[in-house]
């Protein structure tokens, strides 16, 4: 498939929107058109048809952000998120992407709902761990489990077919001219003889030791890298309940256990298997089939298709309504009309059920019992709280709150704003994203409110130090800062000394001559390639292929020598050995050229769509400040880019 199609979908903005199956308005002006437009719903994205509104746009964006976090093990703001032009450059490649979907389907590259359900049925994603078939309940659950309805994943089957088909159409109608592969072909296969010799560091000469006063300066030129970020120390008050479990009463117990009864008690479950059909007749004839006695295993290999079993499964197991109230509406060895699904249509048969089982007291006691000190334990935390915030609200301090109420205090050391501490190491075990979080948005002694965390934690956060942006002390870091140093200098003594033998070599003196006069040994290389790299060298294969026969070149070949010789010779590559390998460079660099025309057909797309985004709509829907970019006369307004001459 085309890179330009693709370059959405490998961006770091498609992972939030793309469901992963083991398996994205400055209004200006003042005219009476401009406030109808208004009366609308107002939309982030636009490409003719199609549209990403802003609840859409917002849970895109959130997505994205979580799995950011994830991928830092850090939390992360939308600020961060969007910085250094990402914002405009996701919704440029939304837009283009709309914009082609939009033409395409008006164009009339439309895949069929049976394509796309066979895609669905074959995804491996969906099928039973068991039976290795699939499954509707896998299907539905799986989506679910992204935030995805078979609506939506379905229609991103339709556009990924869309952006196949048209990618495999457009690379099949193009051929480039064969001089394209010849040109590569003749530099590939060309051989060069030569003559060079080699400069070391040691013909160079080695830095001494430095001074404090060029460690010193040496540190300033590098102030950038070296300095170290603000870290900051706070006081972490938890309210966690250390308290040993109190005895659970037996009328306790005995309320809890009648009040989940239910809950408790094992459902009825059945065995049963579904056909799924892609039409109303063929799940007719699938459910008159099972009917007149044949097997499901016949039926479905008669019909081509897989049949899904389910052995022991109680209803909440089902994820669609209308298939769980079929097959629990039928008595043993019955066959069930055919069930609309979003799928296709799904023909079930019950073989056995087995009926639910009141639950006793004996047999869940210890959960009932562990339910309970949860509960308890939880209740205490939140008392906790709320004697905490009294005394807060009393005038009294945070340490004097949290000696009156049971709470404690955890120190956390000097952390920067990554959540690792201040010379970079990582922090084991980490520190909760929220907590560094909330400790960038407090001042020097300043104190958060209560903050929840779920499951019953809350804590309250106070910075006690704020440690500027600073470079380390020079005794911190002397020994890598010295060695740094002589790096730097050793590499400027040996460039200092290949330079002078390069220039008495350009100025006539004999190659062979000046070698000796350095130490240096003169080497020969014949019939040397482009691909003798490993043989010789980078800096010796970049300096007999970048000049022309019977002249000198200077190259660094390692981090520590350079190389100086002359080209003598210059075979061209042969013609008969060239051809086949020009074929196979013109095959390799029609990819690219495909890819060229395929980003110019997306936003040629685009344009025909009239796609545009609204780029302070989008800032005012993520909670961000507008910032209207500086624009050039004639330019799209802020956040729309402008159309193409002619449109």
């Amino acid at each position: 498939m085309l890179t330009a199609f693709r370059t959405f979908a490998k961006s770091r903005w498609a992972i939030g929107l793309l469901v992963v199956l083991a398996l994205a308005l400055l209004v200006t002006g003042g005219t009476q058109l401009d406030v109808l437009a208004n009366l609308g719903p107002k939309h982030v994205v636009s490409a003719g048809d199609r549209s990403v509104g802003q609840a859409e746009f917002r849970d895109e964006m959130d997505r994205i952000l979580q799995q950011s976090q994830e991928q830092a093990g850090r939390a992360l703001t939308f600020e961060e998120l969007i910085g250094q032009g990402g914002l405009v450059q996701y919704l440029q490649q939304r837009s283009q992407q709309l914009g082609f979907l939009n033409w395409a389907w008006q164009a009339g590259i439309r895949p069929g709902k049976e394509l796309v359900l066979r895609q669905i049925r074959q995804a491996p994603g969906f099928f039973d761990s068991v039976t290795g078939k699939f499954d509707e309940n896998q299907y539905r659950n799986k989506l679910a489990e992204n935030k995805a309805t078979p609506e939506m994943f379905e229609a991103q089957l339709r556009d990924q077919y869309i952006t196949q088909h048209y990618g495999s159409a457009l690379g099949a109608g193009m051929r480039l001219p064969r001089i394209y592969g010849a040109v590569l072909a003749s530099q590939v296969l060309e051989t060069r003889d030569g003559r060079w010799f080699t400069v070391t560091q040691a013909m160079a000469g080695k830095a001494a030791a430095p001074t404090d006063a060029q460690l010193t300066a040496f540190m300033n030129q590098n102030a950038t890298e070296l300095r170290l970020p603000e870290s900051r120390t706070a006081s972490v008050v938890l309210f966690d309940d250390r308290a040993a479990a109190a005895p659970i009463s037996e009328a306790r117990i005995e309320e809890r256990f009648n009040f989940r009864r239910d809950a408790l008690s094992l459902p009825e479950r059945r065995t049963f298997v579904t056909l799924t059909a892609p039409n109303r007749a063929a799940a007719d004839n699938i459910a008159a089939a099972l009917r007149a006695g044949q097997t499901p295993a016949a039926v479905a290999s008669a019909n081509n298709i897989q049949p899904a079993d389910y052995a022991d499964t109680p209803r909440s197991a089902l994820g669609d309504p209308a298939i769980a109230a079929a097959v629990f509406g039928l008595a043993a060895n019955e066959v069930s009309a055919p069930v609309q699904a979003s799928v296709g249509f799904v023909v079930a048969k019950v073989t056995a059920i087995t009926p639910g089982r009141a639950a006793t007291l004996a047999e869940v006691r210890e959960q009932v019992i562990q339910e309970l000190r949860t509960e308890d334990a939880r209740a205490a935390v939140y008392r906790r709280v709320e004697a905490y915030e009294k005394a807060r609200q009393d005038g009294k301090t945070l340490d004097v709150a949290v000696r009156e109420t049971g709470a404690r205090i955890i120190q956390v050391p000097a952390i920067r704003q990554d959540g690792k501490l201040r010379n970079g190491q990582d922090i084991n075990p980490p520190l909760p994203p929220q907590l560094v979080q909330t400790m960038w948005t407090l001042g020097k002694g300043a104190e958060s409110e209560v903050i929840d965390m779920g499951q019953g934690q809350y804590f309250v956060v106070r910075v006690d130090e704020v440690m500027p942006a600073a470079l380390p002390p020079l005794e911190a870091i002397r020994a890598p800062l010295a060695e740094q140093w002589a790096l730097r200098e050793n590499v400027r003594l040996l460039t200092t000394r290949a330079n002078a033998l390069a220039a008495r070599v350009r100025g006539g003196e004999d190659l062979a001559a000046v070698a000796a006069s350095a130490g240096a040994t003169l080497q020969t290389g014949t019939g040397l390639n482009r691909q003798s790299v490993q043989s010789y060298g980078q800096g010796v294969i970049a300096g007999m292929f970048s000049s022309g026969r019977g002249e000198m070149f200077s190259q660094q070949n390692t981090a520590d020598s350079f190389v100086i010789g002359r080209i003598d010779r210059i075979t061209p590559a042969s013609a008969v050995l060239a051809a086949p390998v020009a074929e196979q460079f013109r095959q390799r660099m029609a990819g690219d050229n495909v890819n060229a025309v395929g980003e110019l057909a997306l936003k040629d797309a685009a344009t025909r769509s009239k796609a545009h985004y609204d780029e302070a709509l989008a800032r005012a829907t993520l909670g961000l400040p507008a910032e209207a970019p500086a624009t050039a006369a004639g330019a799209a307004a802020p956040g729309r880019p402008a159309p193409a001459q002619g449109q």
